[in-house]
């Protein structure tokens, strides 16, 4: 994913930074505990399309 694209990106119910997982492709809000998928690093920035994140991982 393009490096200027994760400068500008937020999270759309917070507006906080988002994390780069490259490994698990996704974007995380450490902030609402969610995960956003990347599909052919197109970040898919939907509340609906986002997964919680669990105690673990955060």
């Amino acid at each position: 994913m393009d490096a200027r694209l994760l400068e500008i990106l937020v999270c759309p119910v917070c507006k906080g930074p988002l994390e780069n997982r490259k490994a698990a492709s996704e974007l995380v809000c450490k902030a609402c505990k969610l995960a956003y998928p990347v599909k052919d690093d197109i970040p898919v920035m939907l509340e609906d399309e986002a997964r919680q994140l669990g105690a673990e991982e955060t």
